[in-house]
């Protein structure tokens, strides 16, 4: 069994620079990716690979086996580790694109988003693309998905039947670190990113600053249901989507995230925007943080 991942998601701090340029920058996380997961089992499954081949140097991070191991292949299986995407095949920063009709022969190396293709028999496939001039998209040819440092290093999905409450308990109990990083940070809480954080922790109405180790058992519970919830709704919303209508529904379906300067769909206060770490986040003071607004640090520093 031969394994084909991609490393969906783009690395933050590039998310982030270009989000504080006003460019908008879609980054998949759990619920995008496990949509993709679900598109490629509905499309791709039971296809034999007639070939893959990588249009940029820098995206296939393995060497052995080689991608001419692909041909021939079926894929029998397609899933989800964190923001990763596997595709199961018999003896994937970026985007994933899929085509009905692609060329018969392999591409060309050069300057265009195009970063690696997938062919299958009767000619359909999926590109791989990555936008921008830092090129973080990684795909790793392995035998096994832990081969995959980032992968190997990941710590529990928050949509298994093993997370529970305490689980997460677990996971916060001793951390002096704000709830916000502890929820991004991938070793600690796999597939979770900048969007839904926003989005979790106004579900669960808890401030974004609010010290892991602090929470009392009632607001451990409350952000479990409202982590399991978010996360959740937001497979519905998005399973059977084609990959394209991704980006699309995930801004639509976000309530605080992305939407400063408007209203709370709960309560209607306005919805506001600090820096945290090396990016933004959004939340809603009536419903988070008692109706005070957070310190806005960077224009702290700015003022110093």
């Amino acid at each position: 069994m031969l394994v084909l991942v991609k490393q969906i998601s783009q690395a933050y701090q590039q998310a982030n620079a270009l989000a504080r340029t006003g460019q908008n920058r879609f980054v998949p996380e759990l619920p995008e990716v496990e949509s993709l997961a679900i598109f490629l089992r509905e499309r791709a499954v039971g296809r034999i690979i007639d070939w893959a081949a990588s249009a940029t140097f820098a995206v296939l991070k393995t060497y052995q086996p080689d991608l001419g191991a692909l041909t021939g292949r079926e894929i029998t299986g397609a899933a989800r580790h964190g923001k990763f995407l596997d595709l199961v095949i018999m003896p994937v920063a970026g985007w994933l694109r899929w085509r009905d009709d692609l060329p018969d022969k392999p591409p060309r190396p050069g300057k265009s988003p195009l970063a690696f293709r997938l062919r299958l028999e009767g000619g359909s496939g999926f590109d791989l693309t990555e936008a921008g001039t830092r090129k973080r998209l990684a795909v790793y040819l392995v035998e096994d998905p832990a081969q995959v440092p980032g992968i190997a290093s990941l710590g529990p999905d928050p949509l298994a039947d093993s997370f529970t409450a305490e689980t997460l308990a677990g996971l916060l109990a001793g951390r002096r670190t704000q709830i916000k990083g502890v929820l991004r940070d991938q070793k600690i809480i796999a597939g979770i990113g900048n969007a839904y954080s926003d989005e979790v922790l106004h579900a669960a109405k808890m401030s974004p600053f609010k010290l892991a180790a602090s929470l009392t058992p009632d607001e451990v519970a409350g952000l479990y249901t409202a982590m399991r919830g978010a996360l959740k709704e937001a497979v519905a919303r998005s399973g059977g989507m084609a990959a394209g209508e991704l980006k699309a529904e995930k801004k639509a379906g976000l309530r605080v995230h992305g939407r400063a300067g408007q209203p709370c769909p709960v309560c209607g206060d306005t919805v506001r925007e600090v820096s945290f770490a090396d990016s933004a986040l959004q939340y809603c003071p009536t419903c988070q943080t008692g109706g005070k607004p957070l310190a806005d640090r960077r224009m702290s520093r700015l003022l110093k």
